[in-house]
C-alpha cells in the first residue's frame, strides 16, 4: 500500500465531521466533485470502504472510524505546529483572517479595515460573519471581534469597553403606538440560537409576555425589521445610533450591557499581523468609545 498522504486524511476527516460531500466542499473550499474523486481514490488505494452512503448523509464504517480516530490526532499536531509557526512569523504580509460579528460588519468594522487596509496594504484581510464563537485553536480565524462578558479561557486578547444596548423603534411605529408602557408594544425579539445573548436574558425577564411580531437568529436582521416598523427592539447603540430611520425609545439599559473583546490564540499573539491589526483595531475601537457606550443614544 502506498504512504498515507496528509491531503486525503483531510479530506476524509471534512466529510467524517460535516457528513456530507457538500458540507466537506464549503470547509475545504473546494467543489463538490472534487471532494467525492478524493475520497473515492483514497477509498480504492486503501482498498477499504470508509464511509456508507445513507440517503441522510455519509456515515462512517467501522474501519472508516478507526481511521478518522487517528487523523483527528494528527490533525491537532498539525494544527499546532501550524499556530507555532505562523506566531513567529514577523512579516507585516500575507493573509490575516478576522471573525466578527454581523452587528460590528453591518455598522462601524467596515470603516476600521478600510483605514488598516490603508495602514498596512501587504496585508490581505478576510472576514468571517458569525454570531459563534469560532474554533481558533483549529485556525478557523487569526483574530476574533466578539461581544461578551467572559470570553473563553483558551484565547487571550484586549477589553475594548462596554457595550451599551437601548431600545429603538421606527418613528412610523411610535406614530401608530404610543404606549408608555413596554410591555403595551410589539417587539421583535431574538430566536432561540441567541438565548444567550443580554437581549434574550433581558426580554425574558422584563417582557414574558410580550407581543413578539417577529423573531429573527440574527441583531442585524431585527434592526431592518425595526426600520419596517414591525414593533420594538432592543439593539447595541453602535447598530441603533448608526441608523437615523431609527429613534432611540429608552436610553442605555445596564442590564443588558455587554463588553467588546479582541481576541486571538496564544500562539499567534506575537505574529506580525496579529500584533498589528489587533493593536491597530483596539486603538480604532477606542476612537469610537462614545457610540459603543451609547452616549449618542437620547430619548425620542
Amino acid at each position: 500500500m502506498a504512504a498515507l498522504e496528509w491531503d486525503d486524511l483531510r479530506y476524509v476527516l471534512a466529510v467524517a465531521e460535516a457528513g456530507s460531500l457538500a458540507g466537506a466542499a464549503r470547509e475545504l473550499r473546494v467543489n463538490h466533485s472534487t471532494v467525492l474523486r478524493r475520497i473515492a481514490a483514497f477509498e480504492q488505494q486503501l482498498g477499504l470502504r470508509l464511509f456508507e452512503r445513507l440517503p441522510t448523509g455519509y456515515v462512517l464504517t467501522a474501519g472508516g472510524e478507526e481511521l478518522v480516530a487517528a487523523a483527528r490526532s494528527i490533525a491537532g499536531t498539525v494544527t499546532e505546529l501550524e499556530r507555532r509557526i505562523a506566531g513567529q512569523d514577523l512579516r507585516l504580509s500575507g493573509t490575516l483572517r478576522v471573525t466578527a460579528t454581523d452587528t460590528l460588519m453591518g455598522s462601524i468594522l467596515p470603516e476600521i479595515l478600510a483605514e488598516f487596509g490603508e495602514a498596512h496594504p501587504g496585508i490581505a484581510l478576510e472576514v468571517a460573519v458569525s454570531n459563534l464563537m469560532f474554533n481558533l485553536t483549529k485556525r478557523d480565524a487569526d483574530v476574533a471581534l466578539r461581544t461578551a462578558d467572559n470570553p473563553p479561557v483558551t484565547l487571550v486578547g484586549r477589553r475594548v469597553g462596554r457595550i451599551a444596548f437601548a431600545i429603538y423603534a421606527a418613528p412610523a411605529y411610535l406614530a401608530r403606538y404610543d404606549h408608555a408602557d413596554l410591555a403595551e408594544h410589539r417587539w421583535i425579539g431574538p430566536d432561540d440560537t441567541l438565548a444567550g445573548t443580554s437581549v434574550a436574558r433581558w426580554m425574558q425577564a422584563k417582557l414574558p409576555k410580550s407581543d413578539i411580531a417577529l423573531r429573527a437568529d440574527s441583531l442585524l436582521a431585527m434592526q431592518q425589521a425595526a426600520v419596517a416598523g414591525l414593533g420594538l427592539v432592543a439593539l447595541p447603540c453602535y447598530l441603533g445610533d448608526s441608523l437615523p430611520a431609527l429613534a432611540c425609545v429608552r436610553r442605555p439599559l445596564p442590564e443588558m450591557e455587554t463588553a467588546l473583546w479582541i481576541l486571538t490564540h496564544e500562539d499567534l499573539r506575537a505574529a506580525a499581523r496579529v500584533r498589528a491589526f489587533t493593536d491597530f483595531a483596539y486603538g480604532a475601537f477606542r476612537k469610537r468609545r462614545a457610540l459603543l457606550e451609547g452616549e449618542a443614544a437620547s430619548s425620542a
